[in-house]
């Protein structure tokens, strides 16, 4: 008798994507809270101290409380779900089907960023109405708010199947949002920060996320939204190269 032979990636993909597609079930609760209502008291509470600061300071307010939402609370739904994956036995499930532990991944990664979408909307435009900044979205959004949410996922998935428990996974997770949001100019303007923290900042994907998502959405265009562009598909790429590598689903 032959053996199966796998399927395509796309058809990989599909499959798992649609399976993944069904967490709003029990994620949809969590995504309004942390993914819309903390983001949006996050603007109110850092905008009302920014507000005399001008426009540029309200711009990283705006852009880095949305950086965020789409960087770090999609990392951090990676990480429990991946956790949560591993102590129910789910991933042991999956081990035993013909596909690749990148076309999971990235099927989650997806289906997360596609629940989040209303909340960015709402992020946006409330955040935008609120410190009364001016919009100019740039069709480009399209790729870059993608490019945004992606670079972390595959680390996610990684920690969460990594650690014993997924109450340590999660804690490492928020330490590396913090580490990450305080270093380099996401949050507060790089003016405002000693030199050796705007430096470091060149280290994390936030720095470049929130450049990227401040011109595409705030304006105005310039070259260096090549370079973030760059930085962030190297991120994606690395994180799933690295889950490739050290992620072992059968031991996991």
């Amino acid at each position: 008798m032959k053996a199966r032979l796998p399927l395509p990636l796309y058809l990989q993909f599909w499959d798992l994507f649609l399976i993944e597609l069904s967490n709003w079930r029990w994620a949809w609760r969590n995504l309004v809270l942390t993914g819309t209502v903390l983001p949006v008291f996050g603007i109110l509470l850092l905008g009302s101290f920014a507000r005399e600061l001008g426009s540029n300071a309200l711009s990283f307010v705006l852009i880095g409380n949305l950086v965020m939402a789409l960087l770090f609370e999609h990392m951090g739904k990676m990480i429990s779900h991946f956790a949560y994956m591993k102590t129910a036995g789910s991933l042991d499930y999956f081990a035993t089907l013909p596909v690749r532990k990148a076309m999971l991944i990235l099927a989650a990664s997806l289906a997360f960023f596609i629940l989040f979408l209303p909340s960015l909307v709402v992020v946006l435009a409330g955040g935008a109405l609120i410190l009364r900044l001016q919009l100019h979205v740039n069709p480009l959004a399209l790729v870059v708010v993608p490019l945004c949410a992606l670079p972390l996922a595959g680390i996610g998935a990684l920690m969460g199947v990594t650690f014993r428990t997924p109450e340590e996974a999660s804690s490492v997770g928020r330490l590396l949002t913090i580490l990450m949001l305080t270093v380099g100019p996401v949050l507060i303007p790089p003016d405002r920060l000693p030199d050796w923290l705007v430096w470091f900042g060149f280290l994390s994907p936030a720095t470049y996320a929130a450049s990227a998502l401040r011109q595409v959405l705030l304006g105005p265009l310039t070259t260096r939204l090549l370079l973030d562009s760059a930085v962030l598909a190297a991120c994606i790429l690395f994180s799933f190269w690295m889950v490739d590598r050290r992620m072992d689903w059968r031991e996991g």
